[in-house]
């Protein structure tokens, strides 16, 4: 394997990229809902002889449930947001691989965790888009060489975010779905949703919600038939690919559209009474955790490889939330002030915005052409004056884009773009911030033409709307635009993360962090107590060493001087059944 094969951490702000992404977000929302493919997996799952296991697996699924009750204790691995830049995505892939892991808590302490029995995809399995082809480069590749020579591999569960849904799931079916092994892990899940009977009173399902929108009549009867098995005093995790009880605090006061409210119907019309204590999601690329006075955990761990996502920002310090039906109220407080990064060291490296045209030199070819088209559209005559004819220069400006609607309208459309870009969940900043921004671009336009057109004119004597004149003002647009756009860019989005909590995904998917990953190790115990160990990687490896074929372990082994061990971010966390 080559090093031109390992892939870099996708560019989200190349020009390509965006219409890519653009596209397939429009598409998936349009045609997604309207075709639900849930549905036709719990179709064929019924009468698929295919996903059914071997009579004599002691995991025989029954009635759709994968069975590990027997086993005296178990480990599980849960991973969610993978598949984007190779050495972020194997190096958590590499310390999942290794048959034991050493981590060393924040106290000190030292603590030795197994690899799991089980591993737990929890959304996004692939960047940017999914198809077949980007699901084997970024995401299985990197996993077959780390578990390169592990017999057995564990057994592979995971259900979909939205990025598995921009394909409609039509490779997330393909890969996970209704298969006895996908290379070499084994799978055994029928559906893109799933359930495990695990030891000691412990239940583990996984949702799936389609890009946001609703729990399907086939998984809501799935589930229901489920919760016939969960006896009383039996617990449950619940693995979800978005953190709602996050997304709710945060939106809900500002947007009343913003209701996504399916973990609340889950709990409320499916589960009914049924003890959930521990909610796991992904999506937001970090780590925080949340408790209950009765430590009912909620944690956010979506740091499998994909970009970093800030951990400042927006108050989540404190989470209410009420079951409308019992008017229940949990505060979800965060324990430990632990996350991951750190606020302090997520809120510094924000400050990389400032370096927006280094860190993204493809964007810039974007506000280059819309100012060199916005410029030629209005094409005033004020090559000739100076600063001292200010006013003249405004006026004359403003007479010549009034006098051409096609002007009018592209000015109108590039604000409108710029004002769009703004934080859509926060009317209030789109209004003012939106403007601002929008402004600002326009504004910039308007000195870099003028700019432009005084040199041609004033400085080289060129004849207003010459060739000559036309194409050297062009260039000089252009060139400025390649600089002063994406700096304009890079500084509202480092304003509007740092200032006012605003653009989190947006100022950070600039960056293109490969550090700062985690994943989570859980242990049910003989006891019947479950441990939640999260690790942490605070500097992935950039070079690697490959073993010859024969050598035992991983295909890559790090080799770079500068990367961390595996820590734990916070103490492990122990959560018994409820009493």
């Amino acid at each position: 394997m080559s090093g031109s094969d390992k892939q870099k951490m996708v560019g989200w702000y190349d020009p390509g990229q965006l219409l890519q992404t653009a596209g397939q977000v429009v598409v998936s929302t349009i045609f997604g809902k309207n075709s639900d493919q849930r549905m036709i997996e719990a179709l064929f799952a019924d009468v698929d002889p295919v996903s059914l296991p071997d009579p004599s697996d002691p995991r025989l699924i029954k009635d759709g449930i994968e069975d590990y009750s027997d086993l005296p204790e178990l480990w599980i691995d849960y991973v969610a947001d993978m598949g984007d830049g190779w050495n972020s995505t194997y190096s958590v892939a590499y310390h999942l691989s290794q048959p034991t892991l050493s981590c060393r808590d924040p106290k000190g302490g030292q603590h030795r965790t197994q690899r799991g029995h089980v591993l737990v995809f929890g959304g996004d399995e692939v960047y940017p888009t999914a198809s077949q082809s980007e699901y084997k480069r970024r995401t299985f590749t990197p996993y077959d060489c780390a578990f390169r020579g592990t017999t057995p591999r564990p057994d592979l569960y995971a259900i979909p975010g939205n990025h598995d849904w921009y394909d409609s799931l039509v490779a997330f079916t393909r890969y996970f779905i209704s298969k006895t092994q996908v290379e070499g892990f084994r799978t055994r899940q029928a559906r893109s949703y799933f359930a495990l009977k695990l030891p000691h009173g412990w239940w583990l399902l996984g949702l799936d919600v389609q890009l946001g929108s609703y729990i399907d009549g086939p998984q809501v009867d799935y589930f229901q038939q489920v919760t016939t098995h969960i006896a009383a005093g039996e617990s449950i995790i619940i693995c979800n690919a978005e953190p709602v009880w996050i997304y709710d605090h945060l939106y809900k006061q500002d947007d009343p559209n913003m209701d996504d409210r399916n973990l609340d119907f889950v709990e409320r019309a499916i589960l009914k009474g049924k003890s959930v204590r521990v909610f796991l999601a992904g999506d937001l690329h970090h780590y925080r955790r949340h408790a209950a006075d009765d430590q009912t955990q909620k944690i956010t761990a979506g740091g499998g490889g994909a970009f970093l996502h800030p951990t400042h920002g927006a108050d989540v310090e404190t989470i209410q939330e009420t079951l409308e039906d019992d008017k229940r109220t949990y505060v979800r407080k965060f324990r430990h002030k632990q996350s991951w990064p750190p606020t302090a060291k997520s809120k510094s490296l924000c400050r990389r915005n400032a370096f927006f045209p280094l860190l993204n030199p493809k964007f810039g070819v974007v506000p280059a052409v819309l100012y060199l088209l916005t410029a030629w559209s209005v094409l005033a005559p004020i090559g000739d004056l100076g600063v001292s004819d200010m006013g003249t220069v405004i006026h004359t400006t403003l007479t010549s884009l009034l006098n051409s609607p096609l002007a009018v309208f592209w000015v109108v459309t590039v604000f409108l773009g710029f004002w769009l870009f703004t934080d859509t969940h926060v009317q209030w900043y789109r209004w003012i911030a939106g403007t601002v921004h929008g402004i600002t671009h326009v504004l910039a336009i308007f000195l870099i033409g003028w700019g432009a057109a005084y040199v041609a004119v004033h400085a080289m004597g060129l004849p207003f709307r010459s060739i000559s004149q036309l194409l050297l003002s062009g260039a000089m647009i252009v060139a400025a635009g390649y600089l002063i756009g994406p700096m304009i860019l890079g500084a509202y989005l480092l304003l509007s993360l740092n200032w006012f909590g605003r653009h989190s995904n947006e100022a950070f998917s600039s960056l293109h962090i490969e550090d700062w990953k985690n994943f989570l190790r859980l242990r049910i115990a003989a006891d019947g107590a479950l441990t939640i160990f999260p690790i942490g990687l605070r500097q992935v490896p950039r070079h690697w060493l490959e073993c010859p074929d024969g050598t035992p372990g991983s295909r890559f082994v790090p080799h770079d001087p500068n990367a961390t061990a595996p820590e734990l971010i916070e103490s492990p966390i122990t959560v018994t059944h409820r009493q």
